[in-house]
């Protein structure tokens, strides 16, 4: 991985190997420059400028258990998502033609509930709760897509690595935000973000816990101006590599910064279906 190159440099000194490839002219795609104080400010600044959202999407299951569990017959449901910092999240899938409700989930960033109605299921638990059900569809959690669509202000003052890259995907540039850990020269990844030089824009974040564990890679496309004073990706894909499963978001519409009403991120459990709460002793975990 590039930061892993990178961040050896930290420690003492890289050693660089150039490589020449002749490329017709015509071939050479244009590549925007930029400074990493101005990618680090262009972050920001998005960061900054999106506050709610509203969108009606498609949401594809391209890999894992967790949501084809949940979407089943269909390769495809349409749905909702609203959004607004810092944690509150409600998303909605419905089958296609008939737009029957095929899971209803929300969370405010301490607790997060979801209700299956083909299972006649209401699952809830602590939202950050990491440990693995043995039914997959229990492992569904609504917070995992604020990630993708809420980014990590890089903090002023942070460690961060510049790099120029190029690889498969094209020219980019990548900087690797670090935090300082215990003992003199520890550093700790916390998030890498890719731009894309054909436009500048973010194509990809990875993020990381405090031990260097990948937790998600979002990758960010087909940028748009939006309402509300910002671009917004319309096509995102979220991959949690620990949580076995990826999930493709197209935006078919989309509403920046408006204020949402509080009760539409509320959720109450349906009489007559089945609780299921991860959080407590009985699901194997201590509270």
């Amino acid at each position: 991985m590039a930061w892993a190159t990178a961040l050896a440099g930290l420690a003492g000194g890289c050693a660089h190997v150039s490589t020449t490839t002749h490329v017709p002219v015509a071939q050479v795609p244009h590549s925007l420059d930029a400074s990493k104080a101005e990618l680090i400010e262009k972050y920001n600044k998005q960061v900054a400028a999106i506050q709610s959202l509203n969108a009606t999407v498609t949401l594809t299951p391209t890999a894992g258990s967790q949501y084809s569990g949940v979407i089943e017959q269909y390769h495809e449901v349409n749905g909702f998502i609203l959004a607004a910092r810092p944690a509150l999240i409600r998303v909605i899938g419905q089958a296609p033609v008939v737009a029957k409700n095929v899971f209803d989930m929300v969370s405010d960033g301490e607790t997060f509930r979801i209700y299956i109605p083909s299972k006649n299921r209401f699952i809830t638990g602590p939202a950050r709760f990491e440990k693995k059900a043995e039914k997959p569809i229990e492992n569904l959690r609504p917070q995992h897509l604020v990630d993708a669509l809420f980014w990590r202000e890089i903090p002023a003052g942070a460690p961060v690595i510049f790099e120029e890259m190029e690889d498969a995907a094209g020219r980019a540039y990548l900087l690797t935000v670090l935090r300082r850990g215990e003992g003199e020269g520890n550093f700790i990844v916390v998030s890498a973000i890719r731009f894309d030089r054909g436009d500048l824009n973010v194509s990809e974040i990875e993020n990381f816990t405090g031990d260097g564990i990948l937790t998600s890679v979002s990758r960010y496309s087909d940028w748009q101006a939006s309402g509300g004073g910002a671009p917004f990706p319309h096509s995102i894909t979220v991959a949690r590599p620990r949580d076995d499963y990826k999930l493709g978001i197209q935006i078919k519409k989309l509403t920046l910064n408006e204020t949402i009403a509080p009760e539409r991120f509320h959720l109450e459990q349906p009489a007559g279906s089945e609780l299921v709460d991860v959080g407590k002793e009985d699901s194997g975990v201590k509270p």
